[in-house]
């Protein structure tokens, strides 16, 4: 088998050699191959003349340097070396890192040599046969290929040059390097060398260019390039002359390969320039001689082949093996493109042919269609049509005729155009990639392993809900400094973290977060881990359901909202339509818009609109919007869309412009400025106007500015006329566009419609554009055709397929909706809320085992189409396949003619039972393996399998392959190699088919089967040996310490969640054998839903073990055995299997029975279990079917007593069940009593109550009562004892419940009285009464004495109150409250004394504390008070302060108190000690609540000054100058009489005294005198007053805190007779007259 390439390395058919030994190259490895190999650059000519000597000299045949053809039939050492010099040039076609680093010779390097030949070391080998292959002066080379002639000087320049890569690297080149001599003169029994040789390449790196999900940065198509292999930069460096030109040499050596390990410019065509010194040895150019040396060799090598196959057949014409004359040739195609695989077989009997795909045979039935096999003449062919990325495979043709089998290989890889995505893909749920190879930053070829653990499987959400996705990773070889770049992906594009999607990766795990999950969020998620230059990658897809609608009926939103074209003034909305529409069809969309920045959203359209876009309009020049679309129905509208991306409303250009120079950071707004113009021009006409949308709605139109507009920018005005008119009206009257579209809205539909527009700015309007077209008003792009052909098929478990054919002449189609029901059910569900493009979708979340139908619609602007044909219904199961390869093969026992052998069950059973195993088995002989034979024509059941008529001695290799109904799996490995011989040994061989079950946290059972081979005496028991999985082979240690004879173990003390491995080793008289294979690694866990055998006995005594599995697939089966062997006699059980439930019943159960016995559920994930029945367990289960044989009648509860209302007394029971023939007898001491006056008795047969009432329980009726029940052959009885203290309570209980019922006839209380204390921290009495009319009166007494209220109660609630407001200690006594009417009374006392009334206390106090406010602060004169207000104070309630969690002692400056409802603290002349927290703590008499404040910091700088202030101000009033009094408002006198005044005056400092008279400055005098005495008392004295005198009088006092001034007037008046006599003044106050 060839090498695989790098896209199949993920199948399970990938070589374990491979892949073993590329696990073992460490990194280390790498980096010493590197260093190694640099050496050999270094070495130059003479080190590889002296390899070559080596090699020649140590070569057992030696090359002859006169004869090719003694260097054609040279050793096997020679071969080899062609063979690895024929695969050196192949290893470019199969992707090998060799590509990218350096020559495919060289990258085998001296491992590969050294396995050659043992004859010569790791140097010595790689420069012999880089020398023999390459050596400037080799005739037998030279000879040996003519397009390999390096004898001249010119000839290896060209070599050189080639080997260089600067030659031409095109389809020519790669035939040349298939071409070369040493492939064609190779053997075909090298073949198999080089397979192992190909082994130790790597393949080229994985790119994101090659990637499916990749986006690529330019949209050239760069093919797979074939380098062709000629010599290598080694071979140059032997012949320079100087030293630099070797460097500058190994320095371009280095460049190139870098470039081939990038990937860049490889598929560069052009030849480059030679030097001048080359032009001297070339007469052509290089691509000439390298496409004549191509066609030469390629002439050569068919002529050869030609005669080599005409030999064959000549050699014998009756019997041959296949042969493949032309073998398939390996493509690389596009997509979509079909390709067709060619071959050419001979051999006799004329063979069969086969194609494989990844070595699954290819099965035309099953795609039809798709492959086209033909056979005609010995020519074959495979046509595939159609490609597409699945298509990327390793195919192979198998030709078997009766002397044997022979295989030829090609790959093909589809590749995909850049830009294009295909979801259909990305529907199948879980995709793994392969893994990659490539180089790493660190500069050498690597490969790392990424596995995902903990992988996300498919998931289901519903809008609006968070839903995170995560997958551990684990990465090795685990590099520092080396860090994987984590990328994750939705359908193919890359996902950047935003508001709706968070990213997070701790270094292990990696982790997705939809914050808030949309519709927009379904589909198919990818997390890549990327390492260099390669990467892994995992997906599974998420579906997002639609959100809960808000009005019943309502549609599902919309999704994708999208600006498709923005402008000035308008912006084209598209969207996708729900899947969901309420059960209505959808009647159309409204649009909303908000502006970037503000919260206001407006509707832009005022009746629903039908198509999938809209042009919004009516924007503000430079302004951003968001926005969202809503559906509507006939039940309401659905809620909003997510919002779209924001857009500014600016012209192309701009935005260009904008986006290519960025200014500022973005404010949701642009101002836009243009300049002003230097001269006015009427701007031309618009051209190229033309229609890019329409429908019944509206029209959008696009023209092109005109070319004459001057230097200012241009406005426009749109006018329209009906198609057969020239009467032009304008459309936008207003206010003209300023972008170069606008969408018309207002038309008649079906009617035509030809518009034009004009250019207008400060200059005027300029002329119309040509007229467009008539256009009629309608959508033009029709609802889509509903698809067809719907296909279901199987999946998984959970999952089907649904394909369909797609919708025909459908245009600009969105994608599909698929929607399944149960069939039968008539209910819908969809099955996708984002639609999907392609014709191909996998629908998840199904019930395994119901039966679906599907059905399809088509999404496109226009709507969703009609319904496709309903599918046909198909059984939700996981779909069959042939099983995978059996593995771990050994040989169980060896005779000299026979061979027995034994395996493992595959891994994988392909979905159905495995129906028998193919063995094949093989000579090899000297190393060299012959020809697969068939040991068994017909499947062996067993995992075990004797072969016979065996040669002795000869060495054997085998594969088993496993077969069920989907046919033959794929072949195990083949084994290594076994001799056939007879064993001696005397202890016995290893046990086999060693398997776990009844797997659990802490246990499992091991069984196993006893060895073939039992060595010289009988097997006498077995070792179980354990370890931990991870565990070296020291930590076996064994289960049991003695022997066990059975073949089966439970294995206890098992740690929970620990992986585990065992083995089982027999032994007998001789010793211990040989240890079985090792079991798979079982982790110790009980999963979920795991259910026991139970055991039960039915109603008939019958013994059965039961169990049940919810796990069941349709093709499962319950499997009973008895101490783990199959249950072959019937006779004792009887076995009952419905649905998931089986059962096991002993027709007899004896001491025969004792065992364990276990049921498997096959098809299963190893669902089992076991029961154990030992004696005590018999004995136990006997005697429980002894009961249940000779029954009792059930008792759900026995015989009890109960009051009734009435003081009744009520026995009763209750049996389980009663049928209508049952039977009570009613016995009281021993005496059967009858139904009567006294006793009345029921029985019902329907429930099972049997009850017996008494009237009233009287002293005589004292003793033991009893009820017999007999049900058919059941019987049982139930007695209750009244006697002694038992009976005296239960008739006293029934004299009170008599007086109750009594006491209800009248009005009475239901609720006796009690209090609560009100939100107003009122006490509030209160009681329940019943059976009140409106005669019925209530009073009200506290300590006997009739407590009067003011209104009489109404009773209409049943309540009756009375409230006690500001309630104290005074109020404590005893209330009482009586109800009376004519029918009788009824009292309720409440004790409110001691103890109730300190409850009572402690709520009041309770409720005032929760009601205080909190602290507040207030500052005064004397200081700072903290204060808070309580509805109500009571001295009970205990209030205390704290200051900074000290209790605070009040003194004269610190004291507290209450001032009606306030509670205050108040800080007298506060200090810097007085800040701190202050907290009030009240005490209910239970708890303590408090109230705090921080007077600290700022709030205690402001009330501290504040208390300044107030507090000098309370100086400056206190101190200010004064008038205390004495003066009065008016004083009438008489003329000549002698007026003396006087007043007191305050203030300190002392104030000063001025006196006015009429405002004016009054100076004493001798007629007027003011004195001014001990700055106390103020004089003013007029001696002898005269009408001069009369006026307004003012005294002023002043100081520094104030001034006060006091006014007066004074009234002269004559006396009568003595001259004219002044009217008095009114006085303000009391008036004096002197």
């Amino acid at each position: 088998m060839m090498a695989l390439p790098f896209y199949q390395k993920h199948h399970k058919h990938y070589d374990r050699a491979y892949r073993h030994k590329e696990l073992q190259s460490t990194l280390s490895q790498y980096q010493n191959e590197e260093k190694r190999k640099s050496a050999v650059y270094s070495h130059g000519s003479t080190a590889y003349a002296r390899g070559s000597a080596a090699y020649r000299h140590g070569s057992a045949a030696a090359y002859s340097h006169e004869s090719a053809a003694a260097y054609r039939h040279a050793s096997a050492a020679s071969r080899h070396e062609s063979a690895i010099y024929s695969h050196g040039s192949a290893a470019y076609d199969h992707e090998s890192a060799a590509h990218s680093r350096r020559s495919a010779a060289y990258s085998i390097g001296s491992e590969s040599l050294s396995q050659m030949s043992d004859a010569y070391d790791h140097e010595s080998a790689a420069h012999s046969k880089r020398s023999a292959a390459y050596s400037l002066g080799s005739e037998s080379l030279s000879r040996m290929s003519a397009g390999y002639k390096l004898g001249s000087e010119s000839l290896s320049k060209k070599s050189a040059a080639y080997s260089l890569g600067s030659g031409s690297l095109n389809k020519s080149a790669a035939d040349y390097s298939l071409g070369s001599e040493a492939y064609s003169h190779g053997l075909k029994d090298s073949s198999i060398m080089i397979e192992d040789q190909s082994y130790k390449l790597s393949p080229r790196a994985k790119r994101a260019k090659q990637s499916l999900l990749s986006e690529e940065k330019e949209n050239k198509a760069i093919d797979y390039v074939v380098p062709v292999f000629t010599g290598r930069q080694v071979l140059v460096s032997g012949i320079t002359d100087t030293e630099e030109e070797r460097i500058k040499e190994s320095a371009a050596y280095i460049a190139r390969r870098n470039l081939f390990a990038t990937g860049e410019g490889v598929s560069a065509t052009r030849v480059a320039t030679s030097s001048s010194k080359e032009e001297q040895y070339e007469k052509k150019s290089r691509k000439v001689a390298i496409r004549e040396s191509a066609e030469r060799l390629a002439l050569k090598k068919t002529l050869e082949e030609t005669e080599e196959f005409h030999r064959k057949l000549n050699e014998d014409k009756l019997l041959h093996a296949p042969e493949f004359v032309i073998k398939p040739r390996s493509h690389t195609i596009w997509e979509k493109q079909n390709v067709k695989l060619h071959c050419s077989v001979t051999g006799w009997p004329e063979p069969r042919l086969t194609w494989y795909k990844n070595n699954v045979p290819i099965n035309v039935h099953t795609h039809p269609g798709k492959y086209i096999i033909e056979s005609r003449y010995g020519m074959h062919s495979l046509e595939i049509n159609k490609c597409d990325f699945e298509d990327t495979a390793q195919y192979r043709a198998s030709a078997m005729n009766v002397k044997g089998e022979l295989s030829a290989y090609a790959s093909l890889v589809v590749k995909r155009y850049k830009g294009e995505f295909d979801e259909s893909y990305f529907h199948a749920g879980i995709i793994t990639m392969p893994l990659s190879f490539g180089v790493t930053p660190q500069g050498y070829a690597s490969k790392f392993e990424i596995h995902f653990v903990d992988k996300f499987e498919v998931s289901f959400g519903r809008e609006g809900e968070t839903m995170s996705l995560g997958c551990t990773v684990i990465v090795h070889p685990d590099i520092k400094r080396f860090h994987p770049e984590i990328q994750w992906y939705r359908n193919g594009v890359l996902i950047t973290p935003s508001k709706w999607v968070q990213m997070h990766w701790s270094g292990e795990r990696a982790t997705l977060t939809l914050a808030h999950a949309n519709k927009e969020d379904e589909g198919l998620y990818t997390l890549r881990v990327v390492m260099g230059d390669y990467y892994e990658q995992y997906s599974a897809y998420v579906f997002v359901r639609d959100a809960d609608a808000e009005i019943p009926g309502a549609p599902a939103s919309p999704l994708d909202v999208e600006c498709m074209d923005a402008n000035k003034d308008y912006v084209i909305i598209s969207w996708k339509q729900p899947a969901v529409d309420g059960g209505s069809p959808v009647l159309g969309y409204f649009i909303d818009k908000c502006e970037v920045g503000t919260t206001h959203w407006s509707q832009c359209n005022e009746t629903p609109v039908k198509f999938a876009r809209f042009p919004v309009t009516g924007l503000i020049e430079g302004r951003s919007y968001i926005f969202r679309v809503r559906a509507v129905n006939k039940a309401g509208i659905s809620i909003p869309s997510r919002v779209s991306e924001p857009v500014a409303a600016l012209d192309p250009a701009d935005r260009a412009r904008l986006r290519s120079h960025p200014s500022a950071p973005w404010t949701g707004q642009i101002i836009v400025t243009e300049e002003e113009p230097t001269e006015g021009v009427v701007p031309g006409p618009p051209s190229d106007l033309h229609v890019i949308e329409a429908t019944k709605n509206y029209v959008v139109l696009s023209w092109k500015p005109p070319g004459e507009r001057g230097h200012e920018g241009v406005m426009y005005f749109v006018e329209k006329c009906t198609a057969d008119t020239e009467n032009w009206q304008r459309v936008n009257t207003e206010i003209p566009v300023k972008s170069p579209r606008f969408a018309v809205f207002d038309l008649a539909e079906g009617k035509s419609y030809r518009f034009r527009v004009r250019c207008c700015n400060s200059a005027g309007i300029g002329e119309p554009s040509e007229a467009t077209e008539a256009t009629v008003v309608g959508d033009k792009l029709d609802v889509p055709k509903a698809p067809g052909r719907i296909m279901p098929t199987r999946n998984t478990d959970t999952s089907v397929v649904v394909t369909w054919t797609e919708s025909k002449d459908s245009k600009e189609l969105v994608g599909y909706y698929i929607e399944s029901s149960i069939a039968g059910s008539g209910h819908w569900e969809p099955c996708n809320n984002n639609p999907v493009k392609g014709t191909r979708f996998i629908c998840h979340g199904l019930l395994t085992g119901e039966n679906y139908i599907f059905r399809v619609r088509a999404v496109n602007a226009a709507g969703l189409s009609e319904y496709s044909q309903e599918s046909e219904a198909i059984e939700v199961k996981a779909a069959i396949a042939a099983p995978s390869p059996p593995y771990d093969i050994t040989v169980l026992e060896s005779v000299h003619d026979s061979m027995v052998l034994g395996w493992k069950q595959p891994k994988i059973i392909g979905g159905a039972e495995i129906i028998g195993y193919y063995v094949n088995y093989r000579e090899v002989i000297d190393g060299v393996p012959g020809k697969w034979n068939e040991a068994n024509i017909k499947p062996v059941s067993e995992r075990a399998y004797r072969i016979q008529n065996l040669k002795e001695n000869m060495v054997y290799q085998f594969q088993v392959a496993a077969a069920n109904l989907a046919g033959v799996g794929t072949p195990s490995p083949p084994t290594r190699s076994f001799k056939c011989e007879e064993w001696t040994i005397a202890v016995p061989g290893p046990p086999h088919d060693v398997s776990c079950t009844e797997i659990r946290k802490d246990s499992l059972v091991l069984l196993w089967k006893p060895p073939v081979y039992i060595g010289r005496s009988p097997v006498t028991g077995y070792y179980v040996d354990v370890k931990e999985t991870e565990a070296t082979d020291e930590h076996w240690r064994s289960a049991n310490k003695k022997p066990i004879a059975n073949k089966f173990l439970k294995i206890s003390g098992l740690k929970e969640n620990v992986s585990y491995v065992f083995r089982v080793r027999a032994t007998n008289q001789a010793g211990v054998g040989k240890p079985s294979e090792t079991t798979d690694p079982v982790i110790a866990e009980t999963r979920p839903g795991t259910k026991e055998m139970m055991v039960d006995v039915d109603d008939n005594g019958v013994i059965s073990l039961n169990f049940e599995c919810d796990q069941m697939s349709p093709d499962s089966k319950f499997v009973w055995s008895k101490n783990y062997e199959p249950i072959e006699d019937e006779a004792r059980l009887a076995f009952d299997t419905k649905g998931g439930k089986s059962k096991a019943a002993f027709k007899n159960l004896g001491e025969d029975d004792l065992g364990i016995y276990s049921c498997a559920v096959t098809d299963t994930d190893g669902v089992s279990s076991s029961y154990t029945i030992d004696e005590e367990e018999m004995k136990r289960l006997l005697a429980l079917s002894h009961e249940h044989k000779f029954p009792t009648v059930p008792l759900k509860s026995e015989l009890a007593a109960e009051l009734l209302e009435k003081g009744q007394v009520r026995f009763w029971l209750q049996a389980e069940k009663l049928s209508g023939n049952a039977k009570v007898n009613f016995v009281f001491n021993d005496k059967e009593i009858v139904n009567g006056e006294k006793y009345k008795m029921k029985v019902d047969r329907n429930t099972g109550l049997i009850e017996m009432i008494m009237d009233k329980l009287e002293d005589n009726d004292e003793g033991t009562y009893t009820f017999q029940i007999q049900d058919g052959k059941a019987t049982n009885q139930s007695s209750l004892v009244l006697i002694g203290d038992v009976f005296k309570k239960l008739q006293n209980e029934a004299d009170f419940q008599r007086q109750e019922w009594f006491r209800k006839q009248g009005p009475h209380f239901v609720e006796y009285l009690g209090w609560e204390v009100t939100a107003d921290c009122n006490v509030l009495l209160k009681c329940k009464v019943a059976n009140i009319k409106k005669e019925t009166h209530i009073v009200w007494y506290k300590d006997g004495r009739e407590i009067m209220v003011d209104e009489e109660h109404d009773f209409k609630d049943g309540v009756c109150t009375l409230l006690i407001s500001e309630f104290s200690k005074k109020d404590a006594g005893i209330y009482e409250v009586i109800l009376k009417d004519d029918r009788g009374k009824d009292k309720s006392k409440l004790k409110l004394v001691e103890t109730a009334f300190a409850d009572l206390m402690n709520e009041v106090c309770r409720k005032i504390a929760v009601s205080a406010t909190e602290l507040k602060i207030q500052s005064t004169a004397e200081g700072i008070r903290l204060f808070s207000f309580v509805n109500y104070y009571l001295e009970d309630l205990r209030v205390s302060w704290l200051h900074n969690d000290t209790k605070i002692k009040y003194t004269d400056r610190v004291k507290t108190g209450v001032t009606g409802e306030q509670i205050w603290l108040q800080i007298n002349e506060p200090a810097a000690q007085d800040k701190g927290k202050y907290i009030m703590e009240l005490f209910d008499g239970k708890t303590t609540h408090t109230r705090m404040v921080d007077l600290s910091g700022q709030a205690f700088d402001e009330a501290f000054a504040e208390f300044q202030r107030l507090k000098q101000a309370a100086i400056a009033e206190r101190n200010r100058a004064r008038v205390i009094g004495g003066l009065p408002d008016v004083v009438t006198i008489q003329e000549g009489k002698a007026l003396n005044l006087t007043c007191n005056v305050w203030g300190d400092p002392v104030p000063e005294v001025t006196w006015l008279k009429n405002e004016k400055l009054l100076i004493a005098d001798a007629h007027c005198i003011l004195k001014y005495e001990s700055g106390k008392c103020a004089n003013f004295t007029i001696t002898g007053v005269n009408t001069v005198d009369s006026g307004k009088y003012s005294i002023v006092v002043k100081n520094k805190y104030g001034t006060e001034r006091s006014d007066f007037t004074v009234s002269v008046f004559i006396p009568e007779g003595e001259g004219e006599v002044s009217q008095p003044v009114p006085s303000k106050g009391d008036k004096k007259k002197v």
